[in-house]
């Protein structure tokens, strides 16, 4: 079936959305929903007998939905209507909620419902619940409609025929989020940052100025007046860089921060203490929130390694950091050790947002690429154990070949993959990526996959030899899987020989072409996309950072734009 996917971005669900039809045989394209004109040429010229709307800021025109069979993806359970549904549901503390598939008509979350999934409700921001639970709901949900769509003769049910326990919500506003320090409970103060994680964030005064406040944990231990910040960590802009404010029965760890917009231009989300660096002299330093901290383990002789960064931005202290860990774990006890990333990310490579805030982010840029190569270098060389790369959670440029870097990846069932750096203004990506992707691959697929910059779901990438293997629905189901094979390895008495198998290879590669040779030539590329004349880089970076709206549809998404669309279809 011809399927076409409108949306205000490619985000992660659509993104899952285009695998997931892919791998099923439809015919996918996708237009950014950017205004009426554009949107109604696109049906013109693809001709689907299907449009999904993973994610829209706005009402499908009525000229296309009269048309053609428009499916719109509501986070919300039946009968919920408006666009704050998942921010109401935390905010309210919903035990369960859901996803709701409409056919789009004249009044916005009130169309006919094609399929609808229920989930339990987690304690966690907006974009993680987004990220897996309404993900696996939505696409569920997606594969009922799409079946019934092909089918043919199916009817909708009309939502006023339907039990439902959802209702109209209007918008969320900053009144809404607004945080009472002085009443509200720790865990009021969490609910109001995660219900706004991601967009808007909540507005509150610190230090005397509005800022936005994103990514809350709870402090266990530390104490103060309600609103005060009592502690920072990391000020120096390094893991956690985050404050530590109290509430009215304890504390909380904030670790993002974006200053209010003067102008037009949208400021930067960073680490709080790192913006906030000047302004923090005589506050105390304590260990600061965990959800974002280097933490290793070890059970029964394996070592995991976790390293959740922040939406998997791997700054340069990051990547100092995360190396020095490896390369201390891999000196103790165990002989398998698994890199876990986090339960979102694994790592989506250089963080944007701290070389954009840098005095050069030309420098910044090639520090922090060169730390990303220190590290994958340790992963590479490191033929005294067996490494695992264990993806939880998406992983895009060079955070899919640091994962390649270890002996073996394995990936959940619904993680996607972007496997190229062009995308982010034709960057040539280094990690040693050319030295990595096609010894899994072949040269061939190497090259198309870095060409094409479409993602790749897990069940393609085992096909293609990208990754070992994909299981779990669910992160703990990925986790208990991990860890069997984890102790299998560690247990298998062929050890020993494996790991002589892995040096012997490792020396012959080197003696065919040395790591650093890889180095230096994708690093003389690099140099072009940091200091060269070509601007591109630097456009994309910013324009990506400070969400500037797309003008139009990429080539490589919109198939139906390509030159020839019409003839060979």
């Amino acid at each position: 079936m011809r399927i076409l996917l409108l949306t205000h971005t490619f985000n992660s669900l659509c993104q899952r959305f285009f695998v997931e039809l892919a791998g099923r045989g439809h015919e996918v394209s996708v237009e950014l929903d950017i205004n009426d004109r554009v949107s109604e040429e696109a049906v013109r010229l693809f001709d689907p007998e299907l449009i999904v709307a993973p994610y829209l800021k706005r009402a499908i025109p009525e000229r296309v939905w009269r048309d053609r069979v428009c499916l719109v993806v509501h986070p919300g359970i039946v009968g919920d209507r408006g666009p704050s549904a998942l921010d109401w549901a935390i905010l309210d503390g919903e035990e369960e909620w859901g996803v709701t598939l409409l056919q789009a008509n004249a009044e916005m979350d009130a169309g006919d419902v094609w399929a609808s999934r229920r989930f339990t409700m987690r304690s966690a921001t907006k974009s993680s619940l987004y990220r897996n639970e309404v993900t696996e709901a939505a696409v569920d949900a997606l594969i009922e409609a799409v079946g019934k769509q092909a089918g043919g003769g199916f009817r909708p049910a009309p939502l006023s025929s339907l039990p439902a326990r959802g209702r109209p919500r209007p918008p969320m506003r900053q009144v809404d989020r607004r945080i009472d320090w002085a009443r509200d409970s720790t865990e009021m103060v969490l609910r109001k940052i995660r219900a706004s994680d991601g967009s808007p964030g909540v507005i509150d005064n610190v230090l005397g100025e509005e800022m936005y406040l994103f990514d809350a944990e709870e402090e266990r231990e530390l104490r103060g007046r309600p609103g005060e910040i009592i502690a920072a960590n990391e000020v120096g802009g390094g893991i956690g860089g985050g404050i530590c404010r109290a509430t009215d029965d304890g504390a909380v760890w904030i670790s993002q921060i974006r200053m209010k917009a003067a102008g037009d231009e949208l400021p930067l989300k960073l680490p709080a203490a790192m913006l906030l660096r000047e302004r923090l002299n005589g506050i105390p330093e304590a260990r600061g929130s965990r959800l974002h901290e280097i933490r290793y383990e070890e059970r029964d002789g394996i070592g995991y390694l976790h390293f959740p960064f922040y939406n998997g931005a791997m700054s340069t202290t990051h990547c100092v950091k995360l190396r020095s860990a490896f390369l201390q774990a891999s000196a103790g006890g165990a002989r398998v050790l698994v890199l876990m990333g986090g339960p979102d990310f694994w790592s989506n490579g250089i963080d944007l947002n701290v070389i954009e805030a840098a005095g050069s982010a030309a420098e910044e840029s090639w520090r922090n690429i060169e730390a990303m190569n220190d590290l994958a270098r340790a992963i590479i060389t490191a033929t005294g154990l067996v490494t695992i790369s264990a993806l939880q959670g998406n992983a895009g440029a060079g955070g899919v070949f640091l994962a390649l870097a270890a002996d073996r990846v394995y990936a959940r069932s619904g993680v996607v993959l972007n496997p190229h750096y062009k995308a982010m203004g034709n960057l040539y990506g280094s990690e040693y990526w050319t030295y990595l992707l096609p010894r899994r691959v072949g040269e061939a697929m190497a090259m198309e996959l870095t060409e094409l910059r479409l993602p790749i779901g897990a069940a393609a990438a085992k096909t293609m030899g990208l990754i070992d293997d994909h299981f779990g629905r669910d992160v703990p189901e990925f986790r208990r899987r991990v860890e069997e094979i984890a102790t299998g390895l560690a247990h298998d008495p062929d050890l020993d020989r494996t790991l002589r198998e892995k040096a012997m290879r490792r020396q012959a590669d080197e003696l065919r072409k040395p790591l650093e040779a890889y180095r230096v030539d994708e690093m003389k590329h690099m140099r072009l996309n940091f200091f060269g004349l070509d601007p591109s880089y630097h456009v994309a970076r910013y324009n990506f950072v400070h969400r500037v709206p797309h003008s139009r549809t990429p080539f490589h998404l919109a198939k139906h734009r390509l030159p020839g669309w019409g003839r060979r279809s």
